[in-house]
């Protein structure tokens, strides 16, 4: 698991991110990169980092379900997913 610090930082990240998208987009449109330049280098989604909602692991994350590949593991095989069966052939 992640630590707290590491995981708040994120949430952190991204309620920047929400809270300056609109003017962003707006800077962006006009071209004013100077003023762009300005705004808290947190607020750009680019610096975003997809981590599992369990525990917070930054690598191996699947998107689909928004968790580690290791916790994926663990969730599918305890059933917990639905739809996710074991492969066998």
């Amino acid at each position: 698991m992640s630590k707290k610090s590491i995981i708040a930082r994120q949430r952190k990240r991204e309620r920047l991110i929400q809270k300056y998208a609109q003017k962003r987009k707006a800077l962006k449109e006009a071209g004013n990169y100077q003023a762009l330049a300005l705004l808290p280098r947190d607020s750009s989604p680019v610096r975003s980092r997809n981590r599992c909602k369990i525990t917070g692991r930054p690598r191996g994350y699947l998107r689909k379900f928004g968790v580690s590949r290791i916790k994926f593991r663990e969730l599918a095989l305890a059933g917990k997913i639905p739809g996710v069966t074991k492969a066998s052939w």
